[in-house]
């Protein structure tokens, strides 16, 4: 692999195995990030049953999330105290009927290190703005991942994960 940074990783995910790799690929390359680095913006795309769920949870698991780790598509967000000390927020805003809506959240941002946010385009104008955008899709028996870096952080991010040779527990992976 070039010594790039990465903007852009496409994946080919098999099965849930291959998932819960790119979640635990996606928090080890996080842990090796500046302490002093800005909280994180993860906006997952994809239709109902892409996996976007199913990747959250893989990757809070991995950052040393411990017991139930809860959909917040009835809550809206789900908060999570991470091993290294930060909190990751994860939001389901598919319920969301305006995004306006989110100012009762209480969204305010300063104890999150990390957003992992689903749909987040039913809160446009209202979040910030993504640091790393995954899209999600059905493929065949799997799932396709396209990840796209839009800051330094998420670049340097997915530089990690295809520097530790991640990208072997995926089929396809580019």
């Amino acid at each position: 692999m070039s010594h790039d940074v990465l903007s852009e990783l496409r994946l080919h995910l098999a099965d849930a195995d291959a998932t819960d790799a790119l979640g635990a690929a996606l928090a080890a390359a996080r842990a090796h990030l500046p302490a002093n680095a800005p909280a994180l913006h993860v906006h997952l795309h994809g239709d109902l049953g892409a996996g976007k769920s199913t990747l959250a949870r893989a990757l809070l698991r991995a950052l040393g999330v411990q017991g139930a780790i809860r959909s917040p598509t009835y809550t809206l967000v789900e908060r999570y105290g991470l091993s290294d000390g930060g909190e990751a927020w994860h939001l389901d805003l598919y319920r969301i009927g305006d995004a306006g809506e989110l100012e009762f959240l209480g969204l305010d941002g300063g104890e999150a290190s990390l957003w992992l946010i689903e749909w987040p385009e039913r809160g446009r104008g209202w979040l910030p703005a993504a640091d790393l955008r995954i899209d999600l899709a059905v493929d065949g028996a799997g799932r396709s991942a396209r990840l796209q870096a839009a800051s330094p952080a998420a670049r340097a991010w997915l530089d990690g994960v295809a520097a530790m040779g991640a990208t072997a527990a995926f089929t396809g992976s580019a």
